[in-house]
This record gives C-alpha cells, sequence and structure tokens, in this order.
C-alpha cells in the first residue's frame, strides 16, 4: 500500500474513532437523563468531566509515544470495551445498588482519559507515514475528527437510538471502535509488530467475540434489570421517541382488582386503585360550567378523557399528547383501554401528537370552554417548560371568555414550594386562581389549580347534572379548599422559560423521598 493511501486509512479510523467517542458520551448523557430526569446536569457533568480527562489522557499517554501501534491498539480496545459495557454497567449500578452519578463519573473519567490519549497516538501514526510540519498534521488530524464528531452526533439520535436502542447501540459502537484499531494496529502496521501483530490480532478479536456476546444476552439483561426497579410484574414495556414506558400488575389480595401501575421513565403516571380520585379531581371542576369544546394537554392514557366524555353535551375534544406510543398503547392494551372505556374510539375526540407548548403557540381556531392540563411533573428542562408564566399566558389565550382551566401541580405536602410556584405562575399570566388538593394514596396529598379569566376566582363546585362519581362531592371540594397552616402559600417565585425556578423546587423538595 502507498504512504498516501495508507494515511487515508489512518484519517479514517480517526473519523471512526471520534464518531465513536462522540457516541459514547451522549450514551452517558441520555443514560443519565432517562433514569435520573435532569438533562441539563447530566449533560453539564458528562461534558465537564470528559473534557478535562481528556487532558489528563493527553498527558498520561506520553511515555507510551515510543511504541505508538501497541498503545493505540492497547487504548482502542480498552476505550471500545468501556464506553460499551459503560451503559449496561450503569443500568446495572441504578437496578440493583440505586447508585448513578458517582458511578457514571468514574465512567466518563475512563472515557474522557482514553479518548484524550487517541489524539497523540494517531498524530504519531499519521507522522510516522509522512512527516509533516506539526500545525499541518494538527489540522488535518482536527479536520478529520471534528467531522467524525458531527457524524457520531448526527448518528446518535437519528440512526442508533430508534434502529438498536440504548443498550444495543452502545455494544455495537464498540465493536466498530474496536475494528478500527484491528485494521490500524494489526492490518496496516501489522509488519512493523512482528511479534505483536498476533497479539493485537487476538485481543480485537476476542473483544468482539466478548461484545458479540454481550449483544446476544442484552434483551434478557435489560428484562432483568427493568424488572429490579419495579415494584410488581412487568406487564409491557417499550421505549418511545421520548420515553420509557413501562405497565406493571399485580393483586393486593383480598378479593380487590388488580394494581395496575403506568410508567413513564419511572416516574408513576397512575395506580388503578386510587386514579379515578386524581383524575375526577382534575376534571369535574372545570367541566362545571360550558364545555362544549374541551382541551385536554397531556393525559395520553385517557383517563381524564374518560370523564370528559361523561358529559354528553360535550361536542368536541381536543387530546395534546407528545408521544403518540402512549395514546397508541392506552388505545390498544386490553386494560387499558377497558379502563378509559374506549375513549379514543369516540367520534367527538381528535388526538394530536404534539409538544403542548408548541402546538398551543400555534393554534388558531376557535376558543375552548375547559382546559385540562394534565402534564408530568416539572423535574426535567423538557417539562420545566409547561409550568411556566408563558406557557400559562399562551394557554390562557385559548380560553373563551367564561373558560375554565385545571392544571394539576404536584404535591403541596411533599413539594409545597414547587405547588405554590405553579399557583404564582398561573396567576402572573394573567388567570384569577383557585388551588386546591385531594388525597391520592399511591401519590400522596395531591394539588390542582383552578382558573379563570378576569378577576373573580371561579367558584371550586360540581355542576348540577355531573356524573354519579366515586371519590367527589360537594363536601369534599369545600374541604379540598382548606390548606394546613405548615402548608400555606410560601414566599415562592413563578417560573419561566429563562428562569425555570420549579426545577430547583424539584430537586430540593423530593430528594428526601
Amino acid at each position: 500500500m502507498t504512504g498516501t493511501a495508507a494515511r487515508r486509512v489512518v484519517l479514517a479510523a480517526v473519523f471512526v474513532c471520534a464518531a465513536c467517542g462522540l457516541v459514547y458520551e451522549l450514551a452517558l448523557v441520555a443514560l443519565g437523563s432517562y433514569l435520573t430526569g435532569s438533562s441539563v446536569e447530566q449533560t453539564s457533568l458528562v461534558i465537564a468531566f470528559v473534557m478535562a480527562s481528556m487532558g489528563l489522557g493527553a498527558l498520561a499517554v506520553k511515555p507510551l509515544l515510543r511504541w505508538p501501534i501497541a498503545s493505540f491498539a492497547a487504548v482502542e480496545v480498552a476505550l471500545g470495551l468501556v464506553g460499551a459495557f459503560s451503559v449496561p454497567f450503569l443500568y446495572a449500578a441504578f437496578a440493583w445498588l440505586d447508585l448513578y452519578t458517582p458511578v457514571m463519573l468514574v465512567a466518563a473519567v475512563a472515557i474522557g482519559g482514553l479518548i484524550g490519549a487517541e489524539v497523540p497516538l494517531l498524530m504519531s501514526l499519521v507522522q510516522r507515514l509522512r512527516a509533516q510540519e506539526a500545525a499541518g498534521a494538527v489540522a488535518d488530524l482536527s479536520a478529520v475528527d471534528y467531522g467524525g464528531a458531527l457524524i457520531g452526533g448526527l448518528a446518535f439520535p437519528f440512526v442508533l437510538l430508534p434502529t438498536f436502542g440504548l443498550l444495543q447501540g452502545a455494544l455495537l459502537v464498540g465493536a466498530v471502535n474496536i475494528a478500527a484499531a484491528g485494521l490500524v494496529a494489526g492490518w496496516l502496521f501489522g509488519p512493523a509488530l512482528p511479534r505483536g501483530r498476533l497479539a493485537v490480532g487476538g485481543a480485537c478479536a476476542g473483544s468482539l467475540v466478548l461484545l458479540g456476546g454481550a449483544a446476544a444476552y442484552a434483551d434478557q439483561f435489560e428484562v432483568t434489570a427493568r424488572q429490579k426497579m419495579y415494584r410488581y410484574p412487568i406487564v409491557h414495556a417499550e421505549r418511545s421517541a421520548y420515553q420509557e414506558i413501562v405497565l406493571t400488575s399485580d393483586r393486593v389480595g383480598g378479593g380487590h382488582p388488580p394494581d395496575v401501575r403506568l410508567y413513564l421513565d419511572g416516574d408513576l403516571q397512575f395506580s388503578s386503585l386510587d386514579e379515578h380520585r386524581y383524575h375526577e379531581a382534575l376534571t369535574h371542576p372545570a367541566m362545571a360550567g360550558r364545555r362544549s369544546r374541551v382541551l385536554v394537554l397531556g393525559g395520553g392514557d385517557g383517563l381524564a378523557l374518560r370523564e370528559v366524555l361523561d358529559y354528553r353535551d360535550v361536542d368536541d375534544v381536543t387530546l395534546v399528547d407528545l408521544d403518540p406510543a402512549v395514546v397508541r398503547l392506552a388505545r390498544t392494551h386490553s386494560w387499558l383501554s377497558a379502563r378509559n372505556r374506549g375513549a379514543f374510539e369516540d367520534p367527538r375526540v381528535e388526538v394530536v401528537a404534539a409538544d403542548a407548548l408548541t402546538w398551543s403557540r400555534g393554534y388558531d381556531g376557535p376558543p375552548f370552554d375547559v382546559v385540562l392540563v394534565d402534564l408530568p411533573d416539572p423535574d426535567s428542562t423538557d417539562t420545566a417548560k409547561l409550568y411556566t408564566v408563558e406557557f400559562y399566558g399562551v394557554v390562557a389565550g385559548l380560553l373563551a371568555d367564561d373558560g375554565r382551566m385545571t392544571v394539576q401541580a404536584g404535591s403541596p405536602f411533599f413539594a409545597p414550594s414547587s405547588y405554590w410556584s405553579v399557583a404564582a405562575a398561573v396567576q402572573e399570566a394573567g388567570l384569577s386562581e383557585v388551588p386546591y388538593h385531594v388525597s391520592v394514596p399511591s401519590f400522596g396529598e395531591w394539588g390542582f389549580v383552578l382558573a379563570a379569566r378576569g378577576p373573580a376566582p371561579p367558584a371550586l363546585r360540581l355542576a348540577p347534572d355531573a356524573p354519579e362519581l366515586s371519590f367527589l362531592t360537594p363536601d369534599v371540594l369545600d374541604a379540598a379548599r382548606v390548606f394546613p397552616p405548615d402548608r400555606l402559600p410560601a414566599a415562592v417565585e413563578a417560573s419561566t422559560l429563562l428562569d425555570p425556578v420549579i426545577l430547583e423546587y424539584q430537586r430540593r423538595e423530593w430528594a428526601g423521598y
């Protein structure tokens, strides 16, 4: 092979290694976001520790530059194995040890150090093929390295995750990384390693076999680890484009029906034993007025929709949920579709798969008489924007003049600052609000905010023609307005898009539970 062709092979390896390195970083960020719910924190930690460790790795590899071929092979094999197994190892630590961030930082340091060691070794290999000025070699190497990072960054969300998933995708990228090492060190530079060529080939082949075996058992491992995180047996699990969706079920004994629970990214969405309490409290106070047109933001399980459709004078309902997979499950799963009484098959219902804020900003149709905001808790940057002054201001613009809106606002007992921050945001959006709370045993004490346009707070009541309910009564609603002295409004700020204080409130208040 000519020197030019060999140099191109090495630069191609630089490209591949850069793509693999970025995928490892993104895999740590994605897994941390899935498991902890804090994407900003996880991204910051991963980037900071990987970048710092890259510098340390570049320094640490200097004594090995005398043996660049063997050292490159060793570094790439180690990086491929560490990067590939970081995802299952971290998932196992979270599932069995309830430990994540400290272990993730160890993985980030190891990956960063090995990535940092790559560049000096690759520079040495490139110079062996054709000596050139250091500045020119750095420019060539950097151009290819950044191009590889671009491809890795694009491939991760658009190819690897949807096609292979996080676990299998990490194993595949590790195999590609090791194959690149074998190509360069074992084949291209093999003649320069008469005694080490076999060792390099054996290490690469053995590592690929190990990764292949891990891939074969990956699904079984994932099922076992996932089950470890849930109390009851899992009856359905899938990872959509947005989140992990898990349905569990178990009998509670004593002739009671099964306790079926829905989790999104590990967060409980409902228990069948008491979901009626939550959904009756969310829905029916807002329905005590004109209700021809209803908007539900979130609520992809169809349970709030079930309550709305009990009113025969509702003409049409628009449900906007980000994840079509949740709606599909609610439509097709036998238990869920029975529980929501086939709500999605009602001809009055239109389902839109969209982000609530984006859809609300773009809506230009007639106003709604009732808006139900049934969105996941604001424990991540993705959901915190849906608890801001700006969001409630946009939604308020969708209300008819005499319309009413109910917002699920979290627990005033476990997270009082978060709860009253939601109430403050609703008020700053120009709405008059009535806070109230009810007991939902699987959640604890849970709070809502009823809001309407105009200076007068809306009446917290049931409609005279409300359907017969299992939990909510006029007396329960009267009591729901009363907050104990230790849970009265605190001096909290309303959350905004530029200052999402509710994230810090959530993190601080739920830390002990």
